[in-house]
């Protein structure tokens, strides 16, 4: 393994974790994002060397797991993301670093991609763990919804709204 990459990915991965807590209105949204992409950048690498499609199903398997830790690490809990992050090393280790990966996935990007990983999980656990932003589940949208009246309401004068309804007493 080379020192570079390691140190390199460690400290791109605190300089983004650290950008995105930062960005309190979009740090869920950031984490999701890269996360998606760092996993798709296996499905990449496995197009550049026309692997099989048994293999390229498998890295589209890999990105989708990390796809459905996005969605809810946005959705839910931000452990999700944290979770996503930490596995991902797995991934680029044990798949691509070590295992059968490793005939298309370049050394430098799984090397830099374990440290990046991590160092993203550690922070975003962090920030949840002093109680950041990401500690609070997202609230659901609110869409107003604006309801008219559908008979009856030209001549009442209450305040209930009932007249929707044809129940007002006035």
């Amino acid at each position: 393994m080379d020192l570079n990459h390691l140190v390199g990915g460690a400290v791109n991965g605190a300089v983004f974790a650290l950008i995105a807590v930062a960005a309190a209105r979009w740090t869920r949204h950031l984490l999701a994002a890269v996360l998606v992409v760092a996993g798709l950048f296996y499905v990449w690498f496995a197009l550049e060397a026309s692997t099989n499609a048994w293999w390229l199903a498998a890295e589209l398997a890999g990105a989708g797991i990390y796809g459905y830790a996005a969605v809810r690490g946005v959705r839910g809990s931000a452990w999700w993301l944290v979770g996503g992050w930490a596995l991902h090393p797995v991934w680029d280790v044990a798949v691509h670093y070590t295992g059968p990966g490793r005939a298309f996935a370049p050394e430098w990007y799984t090397i830099s991609c374990l440290t990046y990983d991590l160092m993203v999980a550690g922070v975003a656990a962090i920030a949840i763990l002093v109680g950041t932003h990401l500690t609070d589940a997202p609230s659901p949208a609110r869409n107003a919804t604006v309801v008219a009246p559908l008979r009856g309401a030209a001549g009442c004068t209450c305040t209930a709204h009932c007249c929707a309804m044809e129940a007002c007493a006035s």
